[in-house]
This record gives C-alpha cells, sequence and structure tokens, in this order.
C-alpha cells in the first residue's frame, strides 16, 4: 500500500477539462490530495473513447484521471451553468480547455472572473495561446508535433515521423502543472490568485530550443538521424549480432578513448585525426561508422553490455513493449477503475521513499447527483 498525499488538502480545483493536457494538470492536483471535480460533457470527455484496452477502458483516460470525482453538465443549459458558477466560486483552482473562446461564450471568461474572485488562480490550455494570428486555431497533438518543427528533426532519412506519444499535450501538461504549483506558492505569499495561459505551441516550441538556437546562430539545420544524436557522435544505435542493437553513448573525449580501447579494441581510432574531438567525429559520422559497426556486429548484444559496463560506458537496450513490462526498474501505481484494477507505470517521481496512493478513476458522472446538489444554485428571495 502507498501513502496517500495531502500537501493540497482543502484545495477545490474545478476543471472543464478534455484529451490530455489539462487533464494532466489536475491529476497532478489530484495525486497531491487536491479535490478536483472534473466536469464533463453529457456524452462524457471524448478521451474515454479513444480505445478500450484496458479492460474496457481508454489507455489514456485511465492514465490520467484517478483521484477526480465527475460531473456531467450540459453547458448549453442555464441551470447547469449555474450550478458551475457555483462551483467556480467556491474554488481554488479554475482550468479549461475548451474550444478558443468558449469558455468565454459561456459566460465564464477568465478576465472576470479573476476579478471577481481574487484569490482564484485560473489557467486556461489552448493550441497556441491567447493572441496572435493564429490563437483561434483548433490543435491537436500531432498537428503541434508538425507545427513546432519537432517532426522536422524526429525521424529518419526516410521521413519525418510522430513522436510515439502525445508528447505536444504532455508538454503543455507539464508546464501548466510548474505554473500552478508557482501560483499557489505566491498566493501563499500574497492571498492572490493568477492567471495562466499555456499553449500546446509554446510549450513544445521551448523544448525546440537547442535545434532553434543551432539554426539561428549556428546556421545548422539538424537532420533527421533516427536513433542516432544529431550533434554528438558516437550516440546512437548499434545492431549486434542475432539483430538485436544497443546504444552507447559518447559524452567527452575521455569516453571516447575509452571505447576505442576497452570496447572496441582499436585504441587508434582515438588519435585518428578524422575523430580528435566531436566535432570531427559528427563530419565523419559515415567513416565513423564503418569503423565501429562491424565491431558490434561481431559480438552478442550481451557481451557488449558486458563489455560496456566494465568500460563503465554508458548503454541502453532498444525495448520493446515486451522489455517494458518486465523490466527490472520499474515500480507501479495500483489505481481502481469502473471496470477494475489496473496496475500502471508510476510517476517519476518518489517522495522520501514512499510509494504514491491515488483514489479510483471516475465512472462518467459517478458523481454527478451528489455534486448538484451540492453546488445547487442558491434561490434568491426578495423581501416583501
Amino acid at each position: 500500500m502507498g501513502v496517500m498525499a495531502s500537501d493540497f488538502d482543502g484545495l477545490l480545483v474545478v476543471s472543464i477539462e478534455q484529451a490530455v493536457a489539462a487533464t494532466y494538470l489536475s491529476c497532478k492536483l489530484a495525486d497531491g490530495g487536491a479535490r478536483v471535480i472534473k466536469v464533463e460533457r453529457p456524452e462524457g470527455d471524448f478521451a474515454r473513447q479513444y480505445d478500450h484496452l484496458v479492460h474496457g477502458e481508454s489507455a489514456y483516460f485511465v492514465w490520467l484521471n484517478r483521484g477526480k470525482e465527475s460531473i456531467c453538465l450540459d453547458l448549453k443549459q442555464e441551470h447547469d451553468r449555474a450550478i458551475l458558477g457555483e462551483m467556480i466560486g467556491r474554488a481554488d483552482i479554475f482550468i479549461q480547455n475548451l474550444a478558443p473562446g468558449a469558455i468565454d461564450r459561456l459566460g465564464f471568461a477568465m478576465a472576470e472572473l479573476r476579478q471577481k474572485y481574487p484569490r482564484l488562480i485560473t489557467c486556461s490550455i489552448s493550441g497556441y495561446g491567447d493572441e496572435g494570428p493564429l490563437h483561434e486555431l483548433k490543435a491537436y497533438d500531432l498537428l503541434v508535433q508538425a507545427e513546432s518543427g519537432l517532426a522536422s528533426v524526429t525521424g529518419n532519412d526516410f521521413g519525418s515521423v510522430r513522436v510515439g506519444v502525445s508528447v505536444g499535450d504532455i508538454s503543455a501538461g507539464m508546464t501548466a502543472t510548474q505554473a500552478v504549483f508557482q501560483a499557489l506558492y505566491v498566493r501563499s505569499q500574497t492571498g492572490l490568485g493568477r492567471h495562466i495561459s499555456v499553449s500546446l505551441f509554446h510549450a513544445l516550441s521551448d523544448w525546440m530550443n537547442v535545434p532553434y538556437l543551432q539554426f539561428i546562430y549556428g546556421g545548422v539545420t539538424p537532420g533527421r538521424f533516427g536513433l542516432h544524436h544529431p550533434t554528438i557522435a558516437p550516440y546512437g544505435a548499434f545492431t549486434c549480432s542475432g539483430g538485436r542493437p544497443i546504444l552507447i553513448a559518447i559524452q567527452n573525449e575521455r569516453e571516447w578513448v575509452v571505447l576505442c580501447r576497452d570496447v572496441l579494441g582499436r585504441p587508434d581510432l582515438a588519435t585518428d585525426p578524422r575523430f580528435a574531438d566531436n566535432s570531427n567525429r559528427v563530419k565523419n559520422r559515415e567513416a565513423l561508422d564503418a569503423e565501429i559497426v562491424p565491431i558490434f556486429l561481431g559480438m552478442t548484444r550481451e557481451q557488449a553490455i558486458d563489455i560496456l559496463s566494465a568500460a563503465r560506458l554508458a548503454y541502453g537496450r532498444v525495448s520493446s513493449l515486451d522489455d517494458l513490462a518486465a523490466h527490472p526498474q520499474n515500480r507501479y501505481l495500483d489505481v481502481d477503475t469502473p471496470t477494475g484494477p489496473v496496475r500502471m507505470l508510476a510517476p517519476g517521481a518518489l517522495v522520501n521513499g514512499e510509494a504514491l496512493a491515488v483514489g479510483p478513476v471516475p465512472a462518467a458522472g459517478a458523481d454527478s447527483e451528489r455534486l448538484r446538489k451540492e453546488f445547487a444554485p442558491k434561490v434568491q428571495t426578495v423581501d416583501t
């Protein structure tokens, strides 16, 4: 059994959320012990239908919706908007990632909420932000991977590929989480909330700063190198006998000398002018690979691991999902769902050595009846 976090005890989070980015943020708040009310459309968050592979549940939904309460509201209806208004009035944090302009049309413009509730922290997550010529453009993860330039540096000689997880959504969710945690700290000092605007494009373009700076200041356009680093060599995958690849990562000249002497058995390569430093090795990558590839092909992956370990050089296996499922370093998180318990890979942080315990993933509208009563609009009476 893990330990249930209580860092955010007493915090009420109201989130009109769908898909991944906003849901990631509210999940982290729930993991910290906040009370998170997930506001879903009458048919539920569409991410519930992405797949049905986790004994009937969606993998995306199970990953990011633990520990939340779910209420289904039809925000086209005045009564349901009034319930949302009651929730926001009592909330510490209000999150939304509706289509551009939708929250304003519903009567919950962030600037007005911040004026009405000075302690409220508001967070909007969009595709391209609140301003600029594309601010009204709808955006989804793969579109932003392409639009931000990430796809231009991901792939191989055959072309661009999508990063295999929703990195645009996840980067926005991580950026929003950092900003909300900072806002909570500031509010603890000043008593005042703030508005946070996060976009998928800006979150992912921040991650693109290295190729951007290399291009702007060095005139270098990074290529697509598959499982090889674009600006460090040798750093990438080399196939061993039996067709099983291993990755090596040489980060400095001392490691290059050790690789040549103790792994490749070719100390002469360390003094070859073509490979004298990293810049030359990158420039002469094809010739470098021609020297290294046959050596790794002459050993099994297990032999390569033994030799690299003895030389204290960094390496990694190219794991299949079978390999990941059986990986000896895995930590797990047990979560209840409407269709049964799920064991998933645990979050990256371990606090004081304690495993995290979390609340269940809710069924769509599981808490609607109770929450409708709790946040029923107050009836205005007029004295006669």
